[in-house]
């Protein structure tokens, strides 16, 4: 069976929220699916007076286990136009990976948050795919066949780099990513699950 991580970041609960749809996509692919998010760097009592979600379910993650799976989806919030620094900090330690080829193969791909319509989905998410291509990983998006994400009659997230929610309604409130978003989300864990097991399925024909 095609293993699949969602590996996310989440300060607020919106990145969490997309993960556990990227992975219900990915289970109807009957993929083998793991929700784990990064370690927090914040420390206790900066994330406490944020206001930041601390009660999230996902284990907490570790380089080692990555080339245990056939794809990977990374999720994590902008940080002025860039992914957040618990992830950058995760990926930048995965340097022994990189020098062993251990990821070389397998499919990456990336979902994120904004606190606002043009507040850098699509820079967030190929700041992470430069670091997926340099690891060696096959990057994979949400294709056009995802019809969501040409909508012009609401505001909503998505574009063919990845899955994408906006975290912000206008008016400073707080807002949960949408039905469209969540869809958005749910074909991108279907369709990245696909590809890796299409690919695991090729490389098990070669070695026979």
């Amino acid at each position: 069976m095609t293993k699949v991580l969602v590996l996310y970041y989440s300060s607020y609960g919106h990145i969490e929220t997309m993960a556990e749809e990227i992975a219900r996509g990915a289970r109807e692919a009957e993929a083998e699916v793991a929700i784990k998010r990064v370690p927090e760097i914040v420390p206790d009592h900066v994330a406490q007076r944020a206001g930041y979600k601390l009660d999230q379910s996902a284990e907490t993650a570790a380089v080692a286990e990555l080339p245990d799976y056939d794809a990977i989806i990374f999720g994590t919030p902008t940080r002025f136009g860039n992914m957040a620094a618990q992830m950058k900090n995760f990926l930048d330690q995965c340097g022994g990976l990189w020098f062993e080829n251990k990821l070389v193969g397998k499919v990456g791909s990336v979902f994120t948050s904004t606190g606002s319509q043009h507040g850098g989905q699509e820079s967030t998410i190929l700041s992470v795919h430069t670091v997926l291509l340099h690891l060696g990983m096959v990057v994979v998006g949400l294709p056009y066949t995802f019809k969501g994400q040409m909508r012009m009659d609401e505001v909503t997230g998505c574009s063919p780099y990845g899955a994408s929610t906006l975290a912000d309604d206008g008016n400073g409130g707080d807002r949960r990513p949408s039905a469209n978003e969540l869809a958005g989300a749910r074909f991108q864990g279907r369709h990245v699950a696909g590809i890796a097991r299409a690919l695991a399925a090729g490389r098990l024909k070669e070695a026979a």
